[in-house]
């Protein structure tokens, strides 16, 4: 019997879940196409770490993710982004499409930490455990 191809992992929002810091979702066809496929794994860190949806938005400060309001929720990132990661090493996953300028997910570009909109190079927690252990990572819009 042939064996499954790796399962993809997807921003959980990218494929219609509610789960966005604002408590909304951004479907993009071709991640729920994947699910359809049965290709497709949704995941959402943010939900895994212990983060309410809605929540307040937060952006990388340096090394801690912060909120707007300037509570610090880098534990709750680190520790959804660990048991993504985890998920993925079990499922045998070798890439991952997940939603851009995240502070979790965002791949190449994600917000400055000035809550101002401003884009800045970098990968968002989940994205650099995702690259370190050797997953490649496709940015969606």
């Amino acid at each position: 019997m042939p064996k499954n191809p790796p399962l993809i992992f997807v921003s959980a929002c990218l494929v219609g879940v509610p789960c966005r810091y604002d408590g909304e979702s951004r479907e993009r066809s071709q991640v729920i196409h994947l699910l359809n496929q049965g290709m497709a794994m949704p995941v959402c860190p943010e939900q895994l770490g212990g983060l309410p949806t809605p929540r307040p938005a937060a952006e990388i400060v340096a090394d801690k993710v912060l909120t707007k309001d300037g509570a610090d929720v880098s534990d709750n990132y680190k520790a959804g982004a660990e048991a993504a990661l985890l998920l993925c090493l079990k499922a045998g996953t070798t890439e991952a499409w997940l939603k851009s300028k995240s502070p979790m997910c965002g791949c190449g570009k994600v917000y400055d930490g000035t809550h101002s909109g401003t884009l800045t190079t970098g990968d968002g927690i989940f994205t650099a455990l995702l690259k370190k252990a050797g997953i490649q990572v496709k940015a969606i819009d």
